[in-house]
């Protein structure tokens, strides 16, 4: 960092509005939601979703209750043409969501996006540019007349070209987005925007929708209020447009400077399920949606069943949701402080049904999301896999690999119910190691294992006792685990594939150990996790093959 004073960066300029109105506001009622998982969302992922997890995600969206829904960008790839084909032909969208796609302003695009959208019955046709000073400068070369033509012109085009669609019975309705727009000198964000409008002509019956975004978050999130404010006092349609927002999260404060601008006048909301997103993110609409809930105001989304949407979204996205993601993070529900605990428990025990909630620590009813309060420390039946895990880690050290949470926690759980009272973090532990680490009993025994190299392989000798007999292993392979691994195939054991691996010193100095974590997967299908702990790391991972393949044998 640059040492004070800094001179690298300047402060965001504040907006002349002298009359503000937004700080004196109250929210009433929730705003338009318009979610842009399958497009803004889906090009941030490392690995986009295929056609089907796409399918699934559309549906879940459709579920939550979200009425608008950016499909994606038709004319940017035949995936995205053919995806909104089939939501169309295979007649999946309800007859009251509409769909919404993305495109710049040519008319080559424009056309294509309107031949992908034939036959839909409620459509948004979403156009953009940039218009910021740096976005002229640096990437158009363009004066700002230039930078209207290009917003005007587009605008006649989608015109020019949705006609047929309305025609053949699509309601279409137009969104208009300076993209960039927080960046924008605000009257050259007005000056486009109604550029746009005299070209698309809106009425008060189908009105415009300029999408005013935060595309960098760069101010406080009262700056965007004051953008916004300015902005809808300042049009001369304001009664034939909605103004939408999109927030990114670049200052970690997406979600405050939504619900100001929301403050400030504005109608509608477009951002993605726990805020996936470029770079920092997109809006987190199922955060701002919940925070209008603990405020006695319904969203008009459903999220009842938010493990259900968070396991929708970790699936298809293959992201996962951080423990400490407001309303649906594994530990937010969570007390781990013992006087957090007692004071949560004596005030639920004196809440009445029917009574506003006031419960301490806890802003909002787990129920009311399928969900539960759990105080970690002390577990039981109804104790999540995150506890479980917290357990392990902070009394006894292992770092359980979060896909080896839910089975751990199952184990956990089933034998909490079985006892029917809570279990001490020493039967935790006893649990665990039992099943992953002793394995009395245990019908695979390995007695010996070492390695040699031999150009650029390693090759292993094993003597293991199954079926009461011992017998001699070799195998060869790019390192133990993938020799070990060789060694079983060529036996009657179950043949399997090695899926994860992650190791963890347990202690330090002279007494350290290493601790293994191996998930298989079996010819039958059957994934599961194994676990070693010995002074050699290498020594640790052989013996959590063993432990995974001992308890498939048990399954």
């Amino acid at each position: 960092m640059q040492s004070a004073p800094v001179s690298k960066y300047r402060p965001f300029p504040p907006v002349a509005l002298p009359n503000r109105q937004w700080p004196n506001r109250t929210l009433t009622h929730a705003p338009i939601w318009c979610s842009v998982d399958l497009r803004d969302g889906n090009q941030a992922l490392a690995q986009p979703m295929s056609v089907d997890e796409k399918l699934e995600y559309f549906d879940l969206l459709v579920k939550v209750g979200f009425k608008e829904i950016e499909i994606g960008f038709p004319s940017a790839s035949q995936i995205e043409f053919d995806f909104c084909r089939r939501l169309i032909e295979e007649k999946r969208i309800p007859d009251d969501v509409a769909i919404q796609v993305l495109c710049q302003c040519r008319e080559d695009l424009i056309a294509r996006s309107c031949a992908a959208l034939a036959g839909a019955k409620h459509i948004i046709f979403h156009l953009y540019n940039s218009t910021s000073p740096a976005q002229r400068q640096h990437v158009f070369n363009a004066s700002r007349a230039d930078v209207v033509a290009i917003a005007t012109r587009g605008t006649a085009w989608v015109k020019q070209h949705t006609a047929t669609l309305a025609a053949a019975g699509t309601h279409v309705r137009f969104e208009y987005s300076p993209e960039s727009f927080t960046s924008t000198e605000l009257d050259f964000a007005l000056e486009i925007c109604e550029a746009v409008t005299d070209v698309w002509q809106p009425t008060v019956e189908n009105k415009i929708i300029l999408n005013l975004p935060a595309t960098v978050e760069y101010a406080t999130p009262n700056v965007h209020a004051d953008q916004i404010e300015w902005m809808s006092t300042h049009l001369t349609r304001r009664d034939r447009t909605f103004i939408s927002l999109h927030t990114h999260n670049d200052r970690g404060t997406g979600i405050a400077a939504t619900e100001l601008a929301l403050l400030a006048g504005a109608d509608r909301v477009e951002g993605t399920l726990f805020g996936n997103g470029e770079r920092t993110g997109n809006l987190d609409l199922v955060t701002v949606a919940l925070n209008f809930y603990t405020q006695g105001i319904h969203p008009g989304l459903d999220f009842s069943d938010i493990n259900h949407v968070r396991d929708v979204y970790e699936r298809c996205t293959k992201l996962e949701v951080p423990p400490r993601q407001p309303y649906a993070g594994e530990l937010v529900f969570t007390a781990f402080s013992g006087s957090h605990q007692d004071a949560i428990k004596k005030s639920w025990a004196v809440q009445k049904s029917g009574a506003p909630w006031d419960v301490i620590y806890i802003p909002i009813d787990p129920a009311d999301l399928g969900r539960s309060y759990k105080a970690i420390i002390r577990i039981n039946s109804q104790s999540g896999k995150g506890g479980v895990a917290y357990v392990l880690e902070n009394a006894f050290g292992f770092q359980l690999p979060k896909l080896m949470h839910k089975e751990i926690g199952k184990l956990i759980n089933d034998r909490a119910d079985a006892k029917g009272t809570e279990l001490s973090a020493d039967e935790i532990n006893a649990i665990f190691r039992r099943e992953y680490l002793e394995q009395a009993d245990a019908p695979v025994v390995l007695q010996h294992f070492k390695t040699t190299e031999r150009d650029s392989a390693v090759m292993c000798e094993a003597a293991m006792t199954f079926s009461g007999v011992v017998h001699a292993l070799t195998g060869t392979g790019n390192g133990p685990i993938a020799a070990f691994v060789r060694a079983l195939a060529a036996t009657q054991l179950p043949k399997f594939d090695v899926l994860h691996y992650s190791e963890h010193s347990l202690g330090s100095g002279a007494e350290a150990r290493a601790v293994s974590y191996i998930q298989i997967k079996t010819e039958r299908g059957l994934t599961l996790y194994g676990a070693g702990i010995d002074t050699n790391i290498e020594l640790a991972s052989i013996k959590a093959i063993v432990s995974a393949l001992n308890r498939a044998l048990a399954k």
